[in-house]
């Protein structure tokens, strides 16, 4: 996860109908309030976003208390979000059955187990076990989407998916500084107590004000086998791209994963093709609402991440090459603005949806964070300029672009299965993001010869086609 992630917001609005449902509420059901169904939502999200932005500085503290390396530790954030890219499917379709809500309380449970597992653990096996299990909060993002879309008017719902998006790279960009300082005061586990906290007062909030019942979409029964099918398919690319990087692509263990993930691919798809109620009908896959979203997604995650957290990152630290500055320093410069920024920006993206429409704030996201991360490669070797292009994404990549398509993945999932693409999308963060560091790295290794310019030019031809592929994505009925 991009974590993303992804987390669509909205607020209020004047409309009277829920333009943006697909279906009309139950007979007898009564709607939550829109400042309350979104605050309880919000400190689900909250949960999921301090597990994963709190815990980045206390991984030194954790691998001297377990007495290991960088390369052990590191587990400790991939295999979480390597469960939020398996959680998103899973939960949302999973959703469509058993209700929201239901949905919603299984993952806060899931995740609180895995924090009192975190909390206790001996060793770091089952540390990592804790946070693989804690990753599944990732689902929240997804299943409040939905929620969102089948409780709230158009215009709010808008307004909404952009509060909940403000906080999808950070709370304002000073979660990752409080994780450190509670880490140096109290020990890294001070900070799952925070989280069990917050994960106890979220699922409070969600069972007094999520609506029991929502308006059913799909019949039949929850397809576990394609679950399985595509979780194993995740894990074998979510490797495969990690040996690629780090042993060559044409390596034995790559090449090995590479088949398993195809194996797993073409399995899923013939299992899903047999089932009544499948977990991704094939066709869905094949349809222009459904591919364009997640290929935008992960095309723009691809470019952008590994912009703002690994080539600036870098280049910001380089004595030699770069800036030369110490990293809190490159970390309040060039992290925290874009973080800070996205908080305003996205709920007014969400607010300007429902007046120009999801699919223009989404263009506009798009064309602009091209835009600047082009100005961002050009002028590569002032600092100021590229302090600028990156405070710049901070409105039109964390602002709008991310709340528009997370809104999209709710308003374009198909009638009869509406947690599909949301949970799909949610998936694609990770892997999107993945990808972009993987591609750049190579680049940003030679910067001693060839300075940090073609690493940056290799994210904006990404983020160009990413602006292709939003160019054909459909208007959903929210936008007629």
């Amino acid at each position: 996860m991009p974590e993303p992630t992804t987390t669509p917001s909205d607020a209020r609005g004047a409309a009277a109908a829920p333009a943006a449902t697909h279906e009309t509420a139950p007979p007898g059901r009564r709607r939550p309030g829109t400042v309350a169904l979104v605050g309880a939502l919000l400190l689900g999200v909250l949960s999921f976003q301090l597990n994963a932005s709190m815990v980045t500085p206390a991984l030194p503290d954790i691998a001297d208390y377990f007495g290991v390396g960088p390369e052990s530790v590191a587990q400790v954030q991939s295999l979480f979000f390597l469960a939020g890219a398996i959680s998103g499917p899973l939960m949302g379709r999973w959703s469509d059955f058993i209700g929201r809500r239901r949905a919603l309380l299984i993952v806060i449970a899931v995740m609180s187990l895995g924090t009192m597992l975190c909390l206790a653990a001996p060793t770091l096996e089952i540390l990592v076990a804790g946070r693989f299990l804690q990753g599944f909060s990732s689902a929240i993002f997804a299943l409040s989407y939905i929620v969102m879309q089948e409780n709230l008017t158009r215009a709010a719902f808008g307004t909404a998916v952009g509060v909940l998006a403000s906080v999808n790279g950070g709370v304002a960009g000073f979660d990752g500084y409080l994780g450190g300082l509670m880490t140096e005061s109290f020990g890294f586990r001070s900070i799952f107590w925070v989280v069990l906290g917050l994960a106890a007062i979220a699922a409070v909030a969600i069972v007094r004000i999520v609506p029991a019942k929502h308006a059913q979409a799909s019949t039949g029964r929850m397809d576990w086998w394609g679950a399985t099918l595509l979780s194993a398919f995740l894990i074998a690319l979510t490797y495969f791209v990690n040996a690629g990087s780090e042993s060559g692509w044409a390596s034995p263990k790559a090449l090995a994963l590479l088949a398993a993930t195809a194996a797993a691919f073409a399995l899923f798809i013939v299992v899903e093709q047999r089932r009544s109620s499948p977990l991704i009908a094939v066709h869905h896959l094949r349809s222009r609402p459904v591919w364009t979203v997640v290929a935008s997604t992960v095309l723009t995650l691809a470019g952008i991440f590994a912009i703002m957290n690994f080539t600036i990152v870098v280049l910001s630290q380089d004595s030699e090459h770069g800036f030369g500055l110490a990293p809190s320093t490159a970390a309040l410069l060039y992290l925290t603005p874009a973080a800070l920024i996205g908080v305003f920006a996205a709920p007014l993206a969400g607010w300007l949806t429902a007046r120009i429409g999801w699919v223009t704030t989404l263009r506009i996201g798009s064309g602009f964070t091209l835009l600047v991360a082009a100005v961002a490669a050009v002028f590569v070797e002032e600092r100021w300029v590229v302090l600028a292009a990156v405070a710049a994404l901070g409105i039109f990549y964390n602002g709008f672009f991310l709340t528009a398509i997370n809104g999209l993945s709710a308003l374009l999932s198909p009638k009869e299965a509406p947690g599909t693409l949301p949970g799909i999308n949610g998936a694609s963060f990770g892997i999107g993001a993945s990808l972009g560091v993987v591609l750049v790295a190579p680049s940003v290794a030679r910067a001693a010869d060839t300075g940090y310019g073609p690493a940056l030019w290799i994210s904006v031809s990404i983020a160009a086609a990413a602006f292709a592929v939003g160019l054909l994505i459909p208007k959903p009925d929210a936008d007629a």
